[in-house]
């Protein structure tokens, strides 16, 4: 009898980034604490992770970046008003995203050295443990979330599961992309991947998005994972050599993406959720045919 996978109760978010595609507006917040309507993202981000049955996430952050840690504690003076004025109903709101004892740790980045040295960086708190990796810009609209959808298809097949979506032939030079070997409905077996291949030669139009799981071995290759496209050492690039030793699966997950460290991709964002709520649908597309 095969064994079942190891559970999977962690998640890694990297959220050291300068947000330098969304200048000026992240010079004194941290672009994972821009609003996608009312909410931060980071808001959207641990709720899908919490969705998925993560039950500690680990915040891989830098210089400036203490925001992050104060949203999601208590703010005492502010609860006390909202709790006299009888504003429950925002208090429950910001009562939802609070951590939960022992739900979350924080650990420095301390040079900017790329996507896989960053998650290199929560070693120590990940242990021997399989973990979930999720870009904090990157909104993904399903229901159940991106990161549920993986975690199901990894308890079936065990391994290294990767979230992908397809992209314009055009774009494939933008992202890293898997390189398939079989395909059963939505669940890709995987002999390759590459960064950000030279326009015309991707191996697929499958591209990683944001979402993935991964065998703690992935720590030690990270460990002497020499620098690759960009000057920074690629999270793509380790997973490719660990590859030669354990199973991947590309999952094209049902959703739509929205790239929030993009000012369009966050404006897109912003518009779609928007339209989406019951609460403030009607008005914002009045608001916005207005505009039209």
């Amino acid at each position: 009898m095969t064994a079942s996978p190891r559970r999977l109760r962690k998640a890694v978010l990297p959220v050291a980034g300068l947000g330098t595609r969304v200048l000026p507006g992240t010079k004194t917040t941290p672009k994972e604490l821009l609003n996608v309507v009312d909410r931060p993202i980071l808001s959207y981000i641990v709720e899908e992770a919490r969705e998925a049955g993560i039950e500690h996430i680990v915040f891989v952050t830098g210089r400036a970046k203490q925001a992050i840690e104060d949203y999601f504690d208590h703010q005492v003076e502010l609860e006390a008003q909202l709790q006299a004025k009888g504003k429950t109903d925002i208090l429950d709101a910001l009562n939802a995203d609070l951590a939960r004892p022992g739900e979350m740790s924080f650990t420095r980045q301390m040079q900017p050295k790329g996507l896989g040295h960053a998650v290199w960086c929560a070693r120590d708190v990940i242990g021997d443990e399989p973990f979930a990796v999720i870009l904090p810009d990157v909104i993904v609209d399903a229901a159940p979330g991106a990161l549920k959808q993986l975690a199901q298809v990894y308890e079936q097949v065990g391994g290294n599961v990767i979230g992908v979506e397809a992209v314009p032939e055009s774009e494939t030079h933008k992202y890293g992309i898997v390189d398939p070997e079989a395909r059963d409905g939505r669940r890709i077996t995987m002999k390759g991947m590459v960064e950000k291949p030279t326009q015309g030669t991707a191996p697929s139009n499958l591209s990683i998005s944001g979402r993935y799981i991964l065998q703690p071995e992935i720590f030690d290759i990270l460990a002497t994972q020499e620098r690759g496209a960009g000057g920074e050492i690629q999270l793509t690039d380790a997973m490719v050599r660990l590859m030669n030793r354990q199973t991947f699966t590309a999952f094209e997950y049902e959703g739509v993406t929205h790239d929030c460290g993009d000012k369009i991709g966050l404006l897109r964002a912003n518009v779609a959720l928007a339209l989406k709520r019951p609460d403030l649908g009607d008005a914002a597309r009045a608001a916005l045919t207005a505009l039209l």
